[in-house]
């Protein structure tokens, strides 16, 4: 996984993954494995829907999410719909949610560590200045 060592504000910052809302699932889970050759890395549900976690070949990810009964559907407006969020790694969560925290950005869900596949995961999200939704993602050891 790329992670940054250029970045002076926050320790590790690199791009873990981009999140797509899916419209069909199968259809969705096929092209990204089939067509784009991706590997799926983990699956696992959460709020009642399958999530998985694409490698994209670089060591950066696709994550995509089942459709619920709420989803936007094709043609449906949405804030960043079919991308539900985007996810930058880093290598220290806990001084990166207090620095955009301290910067007056809303913090959407506090840090919190899960096991998800083969991957022990600590996350946090919070609203950007376009109230687009962040994701610090660091993968634990």
């Amino acid at each position: 996984m790329p992670v940054g060592d250029k970045n002076k504000a926050i320790a590790g910052l690199g791009t873990h993954h981009i999140a797509v809302q899916t419209r069909n699932w199968d259809e969705s889970v096929t092209f990204y494995t089939n067509v784009m050759g991706m590997e799926k890395i983990a699956q696992f549900v959460s709020a009642e829907r399958r999530i998985a976690l694409f490698d994209i070949g670089d060591g950066s990810h696709m994550e995509l999410f089942e459709p619920t009964a709420n989803s936007p559907k094709a043609g449906d407006e949405a804030v960043n719909d079919p991308v539900t969020h985007i996810a930058f790694t880093t290598t220290d969560i806990e001084a990166a949610v207090e620095r955009v925290r301290e910067a007056g950005m809303v913090i959407t869900t506090e840090i919190k560590t899960l096991d998800i596949g083969h991957l022990n995961i600590t996350i946090a999200f919070f609203k950007g200045p376009s109230g687009e939704i962040i994701e610090f993602f660091q993968v634990n050891n």
